[in-house]
């Protein structure tokens, strides 16, 4: 048998903490940490039978008081028989004691999984969770949740991860250059809660790339002045044309132009990079550019999934006026 028992003391009254509890799994869930985990959600307003969870695993809602409690059964065949439950007690007027509980018994590849690795993610997320709730009573917690190593190990497996697709055909990139001698399109899965603003992606994108990144393009500047290329500079990936799902950047050198087109989809993002040389320079250029070209973008889309899909550094809720 597994018990997993996880407490925090909110310093605000009944009143205000346990209408959180009646939030989850709905549209303005306040507590669940996402997009930094996969969501909770579930097919109906909170009531017993409603059903949902988040990610592979599965359950449904078997007892609930709103405002204090909420009992949910897990679906057979996920190798935990038993369920989870959340709590909100009344400790004084102006404390409420939150709890989640889970209790059940291991089956199956389970014994081994979540001793490996479910516990310490489940884990993660209640603290997470907690914290949320401090936030969400305007109070930033003492001590916030900071992620183990394995933890933050565990996330990175199993992170989005970007994949080169098809080049899409937008509005946007139909008039980009005059002329296209080569174009890429690589996607990564947008996670539910990340911006839906394109420019956000943009700029997590070209203003935020990995150190390694960030020491090749400054590399490359040094080199390619040597030979005769301009320089990119500051302005190299400003937004030069936008619309309500797609930002385009780049700019015009002498060997060669290029647009790189960040287009925010309903379930991903889409980079499109789209080429055209104007000379030996740019050729030889472009040779050597397009052999890196796909694992740079890859990495510089990886990392700025990564970074939009952190939890918020603080989440507010609506809380009665009288209570504030």
């Amino acid at each position: 048998m597994v018990r997993n028992v996880h407490e925090r003391l909110v310093p605000a009254p009944i009143e205000v903490v346990g209408p959180l509890l009646d939030r989850l799994g709905g549209p303005d869930d306040v507590l669940w940490p996402s997009p930094a985990w996969e969501p909770m959600v579930l097919d109906r307003p909170l009531a017993v039978g409603a059903a949902g969870g988040h990610g592979p695993i599965r359950y449904r809602v078997v007892e609930y008081e709103p405002g204090r409690a909420v009992a949910f059964a897990f679906d057979p065949g996920h190798g935990f028989d038993g369920g989870h439950t959340f709590t909100a007690e009344p400790v004084g007027p102006d404390r409420t004691l939150l709890r989640h509980v889970a209790e059940g018994r291991l089956t199956g590849s389970m014994r081994l999984a979540w001793p490996l690795a479910i516990r310490w993610a489940h884990d993660a997320v209640l603290e997470e969770m907690f914290d949320n709730a401090e936030r969400a009573v305007g109070h930033e917690p003492a001590h916030p949740a900071r992620r183990s190593r394995w933890v933050r190990l565990l996330v990175a497996l199993e992170a989005p991860r970007a994949r080169p697709v098809a080049p899409p055909r937008t509005a946007l990139l139909a008039g980009a250059l005059p002329r296209v001698d080569w174009s890429d399109a690589h996607a990564v899965a947008a996670l539910p809660g990340t911006p839906l603003d394109p420019q956000a992606w943009a700029d997590a994108v070209f203003r935020d790339p990995p150190r390694w990144v960030s020491a090749a393009l400054g590399l490359r500047e040094v080199l390619v002045g040597l030979v005769g290329i301009d320089r990119g500079g500051r302005t190299a990936f400003d937004t030069v044309a936008r619309c309500d799902d797609e930002v385009l950047l780049g700019s015009d050198a002498n060997h060669l132009d290029f647009r790189a087109s960040v287009r925010r989809e309903a379930d991903r993002v889409v980079l499109t990079t789209v080429v055209q040389l104007h000379n030996g320079r740019g050729r030889a250029y472009s040779a050597l550019v397009r052999r890196v070209h796909p694992v740079v973008v890859r990495a510089m889309l990886d990392r700025a999934a990564r970074t939009l899909s952190r939890s918020p550094a603080a989440r507010t809720a609506e809380v009665p006026t009288t209570a504030r």
